[in-house]
């Protein structure tokens, strides 16, 4: 078995391979990459050529902004569904329990149906703890045959929130930053600030201005590898 490994920066990446005419079973392997950052639950979704999440440097759809801001895949994976240009759309199971967060160092696996002109890949989850970080893979093609295709992902800022680093303007449970007597448990608010910076860009990480450490939950790109294989 190949594997290819491919840094993948939005749609600027680009790998001559197609999934096989005939549709297969697919693994998506995702894997957190970061030291302090937790990953919420993950869209996967297979599609044509041209399918894309987002643009770098042009406004989140509104869907977008959800998963980026509020950890929930639900809106933008029904509009993938709705779409006759997408194959399969998949999610990785949501909280609870709290195990089903990817945590750091850790992998979880998706299954979608993939092949003929649906031989493009997209993957998307948010980063706890942050106001509106996310990763993706972005449009990109799948594997060849039994090839295995691995690609490195940087965090991308959504551009629709500014990274105010509070408790309350972050969602999620369990930071040891948000315990206080009236919230033992740590956990976010998730307060929409607005304010963002109006597009999609690459994140610059945790600069510790708010409540968030930047000694614990800062990161260096890339900061997930999400490896597709067929079964």
């Amino acid at each position: 078995m190949i594997s290819k490994y491919v840094f993948a920066l939005g749609a600027l990446a680009c790998v001559g391979l197609t999934v096989d005419a005939q549709p297969h079973r697919y693994e998506v392997t995702i894997t957190n990459l970061t030291r302090g950052q937790r990953f919420t639950p993950v869209l996967v979704a297979s599609h044509k050529e041209g399918v894309k999440l987002f643009e770098l440097g042009a406004a989140a759809s509104s869907q977008l902004r959800t998963l980026a801001e509020e950890g929930d895949v639900s809106p933008l994976s029904m509009l993938l569904a709705a779409d006759p240009s997408v194959g399969d759309v998949k999610n990785s199971p949501p909280p609870p329990p709290l195990t089903n967060l990817i945590a750091p160092g850790a992998s979880v696996t998706v299954e979608v149906n993939a092949g003929g002109q649906f031989d493009h890949f997209s993957v998307a989850a948010m980063l706890i703890p942050t106001n509106d970080a996310f990763f993706a893979v972005n449009g990109m093609p799948g594997p060849k045959g039994n090839d295995t295709i691995t690609y490195l992902v940087p965090a991308y800022d959504a551009g629709t929130e500014r990274n105010d680093e509070l408790c309350g303007s972050i969602p999620g449970p369990g930071f040891a930053e948000c315990i206080t007597p009236s919230n033992p448990a740590g956990n976010g608010g998730g307060a929409q600030v607005g304010g963002g910076e109006g597009y999609v860009h690459v994140h610059a990480g945790i600069h510790g201005i708010g409540n968030i450490s930047a000694a614990v939950r800062d990161w260096r790109n890339p900061v997930a590898r999400i490896t597709i294989r067929r079964k």
